[in-house]
């Protein structure tokens, strides 16, 4: 799965938070002081051209909507993550999670009673 930029992450989250939007849409959703169209119609583009979106065409205009969902490009960018720096290891992100102190022992206990609930 490909990569994206932190600007395409920010745009991607407003078609994952609204389903298909036109440009225009996308602007109006923005805060002060908004981007111009033509730069979010750039990005929505290189969505596309990555994969990440689609579009309907109504007239000379078209609207947008994601193709890959939230959880897929999470999930993706986790095993690239787990991949690069702990050599494919979940087993070393829990234990590197624990000697940072992100998460107490008594916290991965409470996640494996959850684990071995809903088994």
């Amino acid at each position: 799965m490909n990569k994206l930029t932190a600007k395409e992450e920010e745009v991607m989250r407003y078609f994952w938070d609204n389903e298909a939007l036109f440009v225009k849409e996308l602007v109006e959703m923005y805060p002060h002081p908004k981007p111009h169209i033509n730069t979010l119609s750039t990005y929505v583009r290189a969505l596309e051209e990555k994969g990440f979106l689609s579009h309907d065409t109504f007239g000379s205009t078209y609207r947008y909507f994601a193709i890959v969902s939230e959880d897929a490009y999470r999930n993706g960018t986790l095993k690239n993550v787990v991949k690069k720096y702990f050599q494919n290891s979940y087993r070393s992100v829990v234990s590197s999670l624990i000697k940072d102190e992100n998460i107490s022992v008594d916290e991965i206990r409470s996640l494996l009673d959850e684990v071995e609930k809903n088994k």
